[in-house]
């Protein structure tokens, strides 16, 4: 048991909601919550879409994607997470209060929830993790923003130059360092991973970018500001 739970402290230490937390805290914090984990295999469903979301889930270990179905069979994958992250924060506190998407885990995994109760007493009582919570939640709002930015581009070069600029805003340079693969990238923006290719062909042709697998290079940013700035 007590290896068990330094197992489950470390992983959430990982996690922003119990960031700046010492293992004694968050080892009494969950003594006083009715938390579970469940272990998931490879490719099993952790939630349906229009299940009841009353809990927020931490992995402990593995990852999962959330995903959307859609009737004629075609899945998109929204997003990917791993270790440490959280999801359903922001929906235990909805007026709908269930899984807008389904949660299927890509790996085998191990998942803790704890319920929506626990969650209020805790940021009730404890000020830091009140604040993890809030910057957890402004985070995921700030993301689903330029979620919505991108989707309002409508071509493929306008949603790869958004994406291109944000990189070099957050990395301070013109050489950006991509942490997704192609397959990854082309998902993030909705589109088949050809069109994706192609269009970067297309930016290295007109010698606004240049790039290999691993990073993308501005060639010329005031080019590239001018594809968003057209439309």
């Amino acid at each position: 048991m007590v290896i068990i739970m330094k197992y489950l402290i470390q992983a959430l230490k990982e996690s922003s909601l119990f960031k700046s937390l010492d293992s004694e805290f968050i080892k009494s914090v969950l003594a006083k919550t009715k938390f579970k984990t469940n272990m998931y295999k490879k490719n099993s469903v952790v939630a349906f879409e229009g299940d009841l979301c009353n809990k927020i889930g931490i992995i402990i270990n593995g990852h999962i994607e959330v995903q959307k179905i859609y009737p004629s069979g075609k899945t998109v994958t929204i997003s990917k997470m791993g270790r440490g992250n959280i999801f359903g924060e922001v929906i235990i506190f909805s007026n709908m209060g269930q899984y807008p998407s389904s949660i299927i885990s890509s790996t085998d995994s191990e998942i803790m929830f704890i319920p929506k109760d626990d969650i209020i007493n805790l940021c009730t009582k404890n000020t830091i993790i009140l604040n993890n919570f809030m910057e957890l939640l402004s985070n995921k709002i700030l993301m689903l923003n330029n979620k919505l930015k991108n989707i309002s581009y409508h071509t493929i070069k306008e949603k790869l130059a958004n994406f291109i600029l944000e990189e070099y805003s957050k990395q301070n340079s013109l050489k950006i360092k991509i942490k997704l693969s192609k397959k990854e990238l082309a998902e993030h923006f909705g589109i088949p991973r050809p069109s994706l290719s192609r269009e970067l062909i297309n930016m290295k042709n007109d010698n606004i970018i240049d790039y290999d697998r691993k990073t993308i290079e501005i060639l010329d940013l005031d080019g590239l500001e001018d594809i968003l700035i057209k439309t």
